[in-house]
């Protein structure tokens, strides 16, 4: 039997005679049809009858018919009603704005409002760097997606994206204290992005583009970086390499392999299987293997020589693959170290780990489904990681964009450097100490308080050594401002 989970939870109304021992028969049909109970509450008692809300947790929506149907066996008792607690979380959206000062009287009104705002926007009209100090842009992101790439669910357009990114500036305000806004756009046009996005940029302190597919996920995100005087920072290609290489640090140190000597299977060449494979690169590593639906990625292969692979795997052809393996995944992992899965469920046979090297590391992040389950990699890897929740060491963004872009707006950072993409992972790894790390914490949880601060002191500190940080002049953020900001 599949495991339940928390997103296909039932709010599951029922009414029952008040009798001794009728609970107790409903909670055995709800786990005899394999519900996990959560909550039970009282809602109201009538005479002879008791109306509860049972909290259900099922395996998927078919389940929940199976989970009714055992409780309406039970004598004397009714469902009255259920309610999808997902559906409910989303309902009216997830974020809303507040205000930080109250306004109450006429000189609130004055200063907040007219007459007195006047002279706020005169001193931003006189100096603009005034902005990062009397606006919110100082401590602004915004999700920006075209909703062509959302999760695993490919191009569902715009609207249907917004739950995502609404969800994204979530995590930005629990863990990092940055007020996030989703930004939708209604077109797939590069140029139309590029656009609309320079167009609101006064308003914001850091750009996070979000599933926007590859190609044009690269082309937007570097005209951006080139003409904007704010990050911009492609989360789906370099917040997952930042964790990738996180958890590689630890895994390597467990094995004591050091990381210029490994050899890696990259199979998928999305945004992410690019992003982390330059990440590979710019950490030491020089042996590197790439895969995509026609298998290896050479110079020797057909679209290569004819001109017709894409400028991106082009680069990717002639910066990997030293030794022109050609064939599917299975064939070209025999003495790897490490496999990284970033395409689709099940795209490698399990016995194929077999022929890696010794102490092999396997992350195979598909959602919902690995490239290869961990329970048939088990006999195989040494160190196991996904992108799930279920199981140990996940790979998720969350360990890495909110410390990154707390520690970008703290300096008013211009832009988000590859150095700074390193010692956001280096920061991660250090979480783990050494006398915790094991094949299954090679990662802290994404529920660590300790890992968006250390991120943002990190990725501040390489911003101000590298001048790539505005801050220290007057219009930058002291240190007591710092810590409020983190206090959040």
């Amino acid at each position: 039997m599949a495991s339940t989970s928390a997103q296909y939870t039932l709010t599951i109304r029922v009414e029952l005679p008040h009798q001794p021992g009728t609970l107790g028969k409903v909670t055995t049909a709800i786990g005899s049809a394999g519900g996990t109970i959560g909550a039970v509450d009282l809602v109201d008692v009538t005479g002879e009858i008791t109306i509860r809300d049972i909290s259900v947790a099922a395996e998927d929506r078919a389940h929940w018919d199976r989970i009714t149907s055992a409780i309406e066996q039970v004598d004397g008792v009714r469902v009255v009603e259920t309610t999808d607690r997902t559906f409910q979380m989303h309902q009216g959206g997830k974020i809303e704005i507040r205000n930080k000062h109250a306004v109450r009287t006429r000189d609130d009104l004055s200063m907040a409002y007219t007459p007195g705002v006047a002279r706020v926007c005169q001193a931003i009209h006189d100096d603009p760097d005034r902005a990062f100090v009397y606006t919110i842009k100082r401590n602004t992101v915004a999700v920006v997606s075209d909703g062509t790439a959302v999760l695993g669910m490919g191009d569902i357009g715009p609207r249907a994206a917004m739950p995502v990114m609404e969800g994204k500036a979530m995590l930005f305000k629990e863990f990092a204290g940055v007020d996030a806004f989703p930004i939708c756009l209604d077109t797939k046009d590069p140029d139309e992005i590029v656009q609309a996005v320079k167009a609101i940029a006064p308003s914001f302190g850091g750009i996070n583009l979000e599933d926007i597919s590859a190609p044009r996920c690269f082309e937007i995100e570097d005209r951006l970086r080139a003409e904007l005087d704010i990050p911009v920072f492609h989360d789906d290609q370099h917040g997952t390499a930042v964790v990738v290489l996180a958890a590689l640090m630890n895994a390597a140190k467990l094995i004591e392999k050091e990381l210029s000597t490994m050899k890696v299977l990259v199979v998928g060449l999305g945004a992410a299987g690019i992003a982390v494979t330059k990440m590979l690169l710019a950490a030491g590593i020089t042996d590197v293997i790439g895969c995509d639906s026609q298998g290896a990625v050479s110079t020797t292969r057909s679209d290569y020589e004819d001109g017709s692979m894409p400028p991106i795997k082009r680069w990717f052809a002639e910066a990997t693959n030293p030794e022109k393996r050609t064939g599917a995944p299975a064939d070209v992992i025999d003495d790897c170290d490490l496999f990284i899965g970033l395409s689709g469920a099940r795209v490698l046979p399990a016995e194929a780990l077999a022929r890696m090297a010794k102490d092999p590391i396997v992350f195979a992040m598909a959602n919902p489904d690995p490239e290869v389950s961990p329970e048939e990699a088990a006999p195989y890897a040494r160190v196991m990681a996904t992108g799930r929740s279920d199981y140990p060491n996940q790979i998720n963004n969350v360990l890495s964009f909110p410390g990154i872009f707390r520690g970008a707006l703290d300096v008013r950072a211009r832009d988000i450097t590859e150095g700074m993409k390193l010692v956001a992972a280096e920061a991660i790894a250090s979480i783990v100490k050494p006398e915790e790390l094991a094949e299954c914490y090679i990662i802290p949880s994404v529920f660590n308080r300790d890992v968006a601060p250390a991120v943002a002191d990190a990725v501040a500190r390489e911003a101000r050594e590298t001048g790539n940080a505005a801050a220290g002049n007057e219009h930058g953020f002291t240190a007591a401002e710092v810590e409020r900001i983190h206090s959040v």
